[in-house]
Protein backbone atom coordinates (compact mmCIF):
# COMPACT_ATOMS: atom_id res chain seq x y z
CA UNK A 1 0.00 0.00 0.00
CA UNK A 2 1.30 3.22 -1.15
CA UNK A 3 0.50 6.58 0.56
CA UNK A 4 0.45 9.73 -1.47
CA UNK A 5 2.27 12.94 -0.33
CA UNK A 6 -0.75 14.50 0.31
CA UNK A 7 -2.05 11.81 2.60
CA UNK A 8 1.54 11.47 4.45
CA UNK A 9 1.35 15.42 4.71
CA UNK A 10 -1.92 15.52 6.64
CA UNK A 11 -0.91 12.97 8.65
CA UNK A 12 2.08 14.72 9.90
CA UNK A 13 0.14 17.70 10.31
CA UNK A 14 -2.64 16.33 12.12
CA UNK A 15 -0.50 14.47 14.06
CA UNK A 16 1.59 18.16 14.96
CA UNK A 17 -1.78 20.18 15.95
CA UNK A 18 -2.63 17.07 18.43
CA UNK A 19 0.75 17.26 19.56
CA UNK A 20 0.83 20.68 20.40
CA UNK A 21 -3.01 20.76 21.70
CA UNK A 22 -2.16 18.12 24.45
CA UNK A 23 1.32 19.88 25.33
CA UNK A 24 -1.10 22.98 25.40
CA UNK A 25 -2.86 20.83 27.89
CA UNK A 26 -0.33 19.24 30.06
CA UNK A 27 1.92 22.19 30.34
CA UNK A 28 1.73 24.28 34.07
CA UNK A 29 3.43 27.37 32.06
CA UNK A 30 1.16 29.71 30.46
CA UNK A 31 3.89 31.27 27.61
CA UNK A 32 4.65 27.43 26.99
CA UNK A 33 0.97 26.93 26.53
CA UNK A 34 0.66 29.80 24.25
CA UNK A 35 3.44 28.91 22.16
CA UNK A 36 2.17 25.51 21.71
CA UNK A 37 -0.98 27.26 20.23
CA UNK A 38 0.78 28.85 17.85
CA UNK A 39 2.18 25.40 16.90
CA UNK A 40 -1.75 24.28 16.34
CA UNK A 41 -2.89 26.98 14.94
CA UNK A 42 -0.14 26.97 12.09
CA UNK A 43 -0.76 23.32 12.17
CA UNK A 44 -4.02 23.85 11.66
CA UNK A 45 -3.69 26.22 8.61
CA UNK A 46 -1.54 23.72 6.83
CA UNK A 47 -4.19 21.14 6.84
CA UNK A 48 -6.30 23.82 5.45
CA UNK A 49 -3.97 24.29 2.74
CA UNK A 50 -4.31 20.51 2.15
CA UNK A 51 -7.85 20.69 1.86
CA UNK A 52 -7.75 23.15 -0.67
CA UNK A 53 -8.88 26.17 1.19
CA UNK A 54 -6.38 28.48 0.99
CA UNK A 55 -7.98 31.11 1.89
CA UNK A 56 -9.36 29.61 5.39
CA UNK A 57 -6.00 29.05 5.62
CA UNK A 58 -4.42 32.65 5.57
CA UNK A 59 -7.47 34.17 7.50
CA UNK A 60 -6.51 31.43 10.10
CA UNK A 61 -3.17 32.86 9.97
CA UNK A 62 -3.88 36.52 10.67
CA UNK A 63 -6.95 36.82 12.55
CA UNK A 64 -5.65 33.34 15.34
CA UNK A 65 -2.05 33.95 15.06
CA UNK A 66 -1.48 37.78 14.07
CA UNK A 67 -4.74 38.96 16.37
CA UNK A 68 -5.58 36.09 19.17
CA UNK A 69 -1.90 34.65 20.30
CA UNK A 70 -0.05 38.16 20.08
CA UNK A 71 -2.86 39.22 22.47
CA UNK A 72 -2.06 35.91 24.66
CA UNK A 73 1.48 36.54 24.30
CA UNK A 74 1.27 40.30 25.53
CA UNK A 75 -1.24 39.36 28.53
CA UNK A 76 0.91 36.70 30.08
CA UNK A 77 4.21 39.28 29.55
CA UNK A 78 2.07 42.17 31.24
CA UNK A 79 0.86 39.59 34.05
CA UNK A 80 4.07 38.32 34.30
CA UNK A 81 5.61 41.63 35.13
CA UNK A 82 2.95 43.19 37.54
CA UNK A 83 3.35 40.16 39.85
CA UNK A 84 7.14 39.72 39.67
CA UNK A 85 5.98 35.20 39.84
CA UNK A 86 6.03 33.41 37.01
CA UNK A 87 2.10 32.64 35.53
CA UNK A 88 1.56 28.96 36.62
CA UNK A 89 -1.81 27.39 36.08
CA UNK A 90 -3.12 25.02 38.91
CA UNK A 91 -4.04 21.77 37.71
CA UNK A 92 -7.43 20.38 39.47
CA UNK A 93 -9.85 17.39 38.46
CA UNK A 94 -7.19 15.73 36.79
CA UNK A 95 -9.40 12.25 37.28
CA UNK A 96 -12.56 13.92 35.46
CA UNK A 97 -10.50 15.36 32.59
CA UNK A 98 -8.99 11.56 31.96
CA UNK A 99 -12.10 10.25 32.07
CA UNK A 100 -14.01 12.68 29.72
CA UNK A 101 -10.87 12.64 27.63
CA UNK A 102 -10.51 8.50 27.34
CA UNK A 103 -14.42 8.39 26.56
CA UNK A 104 -14.14 10.89 23.85
CA UNK A 105 -10.92 8.80 22.67
CA UNK A 106 -12.88 5.84 22.76
CA UNK A 107 -15.70 7.17 20.29
CA UNK A 108 -13.69 8.68 17.79
CA UNK A 109 -11.05 6.11 17.68
CA UNK A 110 -13.16 3.85 15.78
CA UNK A 111 -14.33 6.26 13.28
CA UNK A 112 -10.90 7.81 12.36
CA UNK A 113 -9.64 4.32 11.67
CA UNK A 114 -12.47 3.18 9.54
CA UNK A 115 -12.09 6.62 7.55
CA UNK A 116 -10.29 6.18 4.19
CA UNK A 117 -8.50 9.28 4.01
CA UNK A 118 -6.86 8.27 0.57
CA UNK A 119 -9.83 8.67 -1.31
CA UNK A 120 -11.07 11.75 0.54
CA UNK A 121 -12.90 14.02 -2.05
CA UNK A 122 -10.68 16.77 -2.21
CA UNK A 123 -8.26 14.45 -3.38
CA UNK A 124 -9.18 13.96 -6.96
CA UNK A 125 -6.07 11.01 -8.10
CA UNK A 126 -3.43 12.22 -5.51
CA UNK A 127 -3.34 15.48 -6.57
CA UNK A 128 -5.10 18.47 -4.70
CA UNK A 129 -8.11 20.12 -6.50
CA UNK A 130 -6.38 23.46 -7.92
CA UNK A 131 -9.55 25.67 -7.24
CA UNK A 132 -10.05 28.94 -5.38
CA UNK A 133 -12.18 29.38 -2.52
CA UNK A 134 -12.17 32.76 -1.97
CA UNK A 135 -14.84 33.54 -5.01
CA UNK A 136 -17.54 31.34 -3.88
CA UNK A 137 -17.23 32.30 -0.61
CA UNK A 138 -17.60 35.86 -1.54
CA UNK A 139 -20.24 35.18 -3.77
CA UNK A 140 -22.25 33.07 -0.64
CA UNK A 141 -21.36 36.12 1.95
CA UNK A 142 -22.70 38.79 -0.51
CA UNK A 143 -25.81 36.50 -1.32
CA UNK A 144 -27.44 34.15 1.04
CA UNK A 145 -25.69 35.14 3.98
CA UNK A 146 -25.81 39.18 3.57
CA UNK A 147 -27.79 39.57 6.57
CA UNK A 148 -25.96 37.73 9.33
CA UNK A 149 -22.40 39.21 7.24
CA UNK A 150 -24.20 42.74 8.23
CA UNK A 151 -25.06 42.26 11.00
CA UNK A 152 -21.75 41.33 12.18
CA UNK A 153 -20.40 44.16 11.10
CA UNK A 154 -23.49 46.50 13.06
CA UNK A 155 -22.32 44.46 16.09
CA UNK A 156 -18.52 45.55 15.97
CA UNK A 157 -19.45 48.59 15.17
CA UNK A 158 -21.38 48.86 18.59
CA UNK A 159 -18.57 46.62 20.46
CA UNK A 160 -16.06 49.53 18.61
CA UNK A 161 -18.32 52.57 20.11
CA UNK A 162 -18.54 50.99 23.59
CA UNK A 163 -15.03 50.41 23.76
CA UNK A 164 -14.46 54.15 22.83
CA UNK A 165 -17.19 55.27 24.98
CA UNK A 166 -16.17 53.16 28.02
CA UNK A 167 -12.01 54.76 27.28
CA UNK A 168 -13.21 57.89 27.07
CA UNK A 169 -15.06 58.38 30.72
CA UNK A 170 -12.27 56.93 32.26
CA UNK A 171 -9.99 59.32 30.99
CA UNK A 172 -12.38 61.86 32.20
CA UNK A 173 -12.27 60.41 35.96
Amino acid sequence: MSISIEVLAFYVFGGLVVLSALIILITNNVLYAAFSLLITFLGIAAVYVLAGADFLAVTQILVYVGGILVLIVFGVMLTNKVAGQSVRTQHHNHFWGVLISGALLYLLVPGVLQADVASAAWIESGKLVQTSTIQPLGVQLMSNFIVPFELTGVLLLIALIGAAYVAQRQLDQ
